[in-house]
């Protein structure tokens, strides 16, 4: 009997609850293994008594990026975790977008400000600016050029806390086409879904954002599967991942870039999928069982 932690962050009025836990932790048990849900910063936890560590819903590890790095270092030392833990460090700083970029695949244009940089904004379109380590829109915010004064304030305030911040154009078709994300378990697409925008105009950097309105299932077309494919075999030294989620943006000339690859503790919504549950339940345990 397999003992599995599902790894969690403690409740707080910052962070989404995670809607898939208590479900995918009743399909582990039912399918004969030990499940339990664990709080990754919890002391109490002997993650060594764990045959298999997987990292599900750590919302706020954007906050503690350090700490929260050097906890899954610490965790891989005595059992196994998934994702691997030189993925999690590697990905947990979405600088990795320019190592995706520098191996051919298509992303978002982006530009990092790190403290000390000259606050170079656009003039001459609208833009995103947000934290290199974030997750669920926070510190996120969209600008025109008219707003360049609000902007500097955002990237003071984040070079203030000690972070690097992107800058993105934003691109129009996400108003349109929305953002598409494939779900990957055990080396195979799972599932996939689309969303609407999460950046109204003039919405403040430090408010609350709804992270998937309007989520709805998706088909992914050849391209976008070819590229999500791409992405994932660019993760320096091909790792083996238990799950990925590839997120897709249209760009101006209507070809699919990804976003973000999100390999850390990205949503799966088997609430909207809940005919995937089995599939992942299966890999979950086939994991646990190396």
């Amino acid at each position: 009997m397999p003992r599995i932690a599902l790894v969690t962050c403690a409740p707080g009025p910052e962070v989404a609850e995670d809607r898939d836990l208590p479900a995918l932790v009743r399909a582990l048990e039912d399918a004969g293994a030990r499940a339990t849900a664990e709080v990754w910063d919890d002391d109490r936890v002997d993650w060594a008594a764990f045959d298999l560590v997987v990292i599900r819903s750590t919302w706020d590890y954007s906050w503690r990026a350090a700490e929260f790095t050097a906890w899954a270092e610490r965790c891989a030392a005595v059992t196994r975790l998934a994702n691997p833990a030189d993925v999690v460090r590697w990905n947990t700083d979405k600088r990795y977008l320019a190592d995706l970029a520098d191996a051919g695949v298509p992303v978002v244009d982006t530009r990092y400000l790190a403290p000390g940089d000259p606050l170079d904004l656009p003039g001459d379109h609208e833009y995103v600016v947000k934290p290199a380590s974030g997750a669920g829109a926070r510190f996120a915010a969209r600008y025109t050029p008219d707003e360049h004064a609000t902007a500097v304030r955002h990237l003071e305030r984040m070079h203030a806390d000690g972070l690097t911040a992107m800058v993105q154009p934003y691109l129009s078709a996400i108003d349109t086409t929305g953002e598409r994300a494939l779900q990957y378990f055990g080396g195979t697409l799972l599932h996939a879904s689309r969303k609407g925008p999460v950046l109204a105009p003039s919405t403040p950097y430090d408010q609350r954002k709804t992270a998937h309105p309007g989520l709805t299932e998706w088909t992914p077309s050849l391209e976008e599967a070819a590229i999500a494919r791409k992405a994932m075999a660019s993760v320096p030294g091909r790792p083996e991942l238990l799950y990925a989620r590839v997120d897709l943006v249209d760009g101006d000339d209507g070809r699919p870039r990804v976003m973000e690859l999100e390999l850390v503790e990205p949503n799966l919504f088997l609430w909207l999928h809940p005919e995937s549950m089995p599939r992942v339940v299966e890999d979950v345990l086939k994991a646990a069982a190396r």
